[in-house]
């Protein structure tokens, strides 16, 4: 099964990225954590991609994931290669991998707010044991590179009060709130990097995403914009539970790719840097530029004036700075325009795939 003509572009725009030096994953093994979801399943499929392209020795990758199924699901043209591994247990697990492993990179964590309420033990312990284990394992395996997927969520209530918010920022976290479940234990995972650099000199850097979007993202995930997607590819209106005010900085996944290399490979250890874009954009502007983006000129944006359901959010504000990371040579390229008819191109081919094989 063939890559689809959008991710392949993707792949092959990551990896021209010539500030990221790709040789040094040649003849390594990198392991993955989470190895299914958005974000990390676009670093495997780079690496992959890496050594049918670039390197001079292939990298060898192992994902670890807790579903073996969806991993198939999830990477069909991938499952009879030499050069990548499925290890099938919860990272919360002591995690034991023979042979050598020069890269790991922690990104299994339940990031959607959905699953903040229903599994808060469960989200936090692949953010604390999780992390835990691997930071074991980097230290048996004198690694090279241990990068941890943090989040915005870690800045707490900071965005109340100031528009823009640089890595040491910090607002309050209440950690009674179950919703907090996700900030604190990610918070405590950061502190666990800085701890394990501090004593065992373990190279640790971490990433704080800002909203990612691109193929491959859940339509379920309880996020506004990908109920704005899933509605346009539906042939549907948009409808804004709000009064579209809010604002938010959104990132192209192919440009946050790039991000997350350039912390691995060029980052100080142990610190944060923030992944996103340089500027924000109101819901009520995203819906339409989603409308655009998908060229039917028909939908609209709606608005829902049943206080009942009506949702306001925590900050009308949610912009990330950026600047740290751009002194490692980094700069997002996709604005919202294209990156979402990327996104829509993708999850439309996707449907006429699907529909063809039936």
């Amino acid at each position: 099964m063939l890559r689809s003509e959008i991710i392949e572009e993707d792949l092959k725009n990551i990896v021209s990225d010539k500030n990221i030096d790709w040789q040094a994953f040649a003849g390594k093994t990198v392991l993955i954590s989470g190895a299914n979801g958005f974000l990390p399943a676009y670093m495997i499929e780079t690496l992959l991609y890496a050594n049918e392209t670039v390197l001079n020795k292939k990298v060898k990758v192992i994902g670890l994931v807790r579903d073996r199924k969806k991993s198939i699901e999830r990477f069909p043209h991938y499952s009879e290669r030499d050069d990548f591994e499925i290890i099938e247990q919860d990272v919360s697990d002591p995690v034991n991998v023979e042979g050598n492993v020069d890269f790991i990179i922690h990104a299994a964590s339940q990031a959607s707010p959905r699953y903040f309420f229903a599994d808060p033990v469960g989200t936090i312990n692949a953010n604390v044991l999780g992390t835990s284990n691997l930071l074991r394992l980097a230290n048996e395996k004198h690694i090279q590179g241990f990068l941890f997927f943090s989040s915005g969520e870690v800045y707490g209530n900071v965005f109340d009060s100031k528009n823009v918010v640089n890595e040491d920022d910090f607002g309050i976290v209440n950690p009674l709130l179950i919703r907090n479940c996700y900030a604190e234990s990610k918070r405590l995972g950061e502190a666990m990097c800085a701890g394990y650099f501090h004593q065992y000199g373990i190279p640790t850097k971490i990433v704080r995403p800002s909203h990612t979007y691109g193929p491959g993202f859940s339509f379920d995930d309880g996020r506004a914009f990908t109920s704005f997607v899933a509605c346009v590819i539906n042939n549907q209106n948009i409808v804004l539970k709000g009064d579209g005010r809010a604002c938010r900085s959104f990132i192209y996944l192919a440009d946050a790719t790039r991000g997350y290399f350039t912390v691995l490979l060029k980052g100080e250890s142990p610190q944060a840097y923030n992944v996103g874009n340089e500027y924000e954009i109101c819901m009520l502007d995203l819906a339409k530029t989603i409308i655009n983006a998908s060229g039917k000129d028909a939908l609209r944006v709606e608005f829902d004036t049943d206080s009942s359901v009506n949702i306001s959010s925590a900050s009308q504000h949610g912009l990330l700075s950026i600047e740290k990371l751009k002194t490692l040579g980094w700069r997002p390229r996709v604005q919202e325009d294209e990156g979402f008819s990327r996104t829509i191109n993708y999850y439309n081919g996707l449907r006429k795939k699907i529909i063809a094989a039936l």
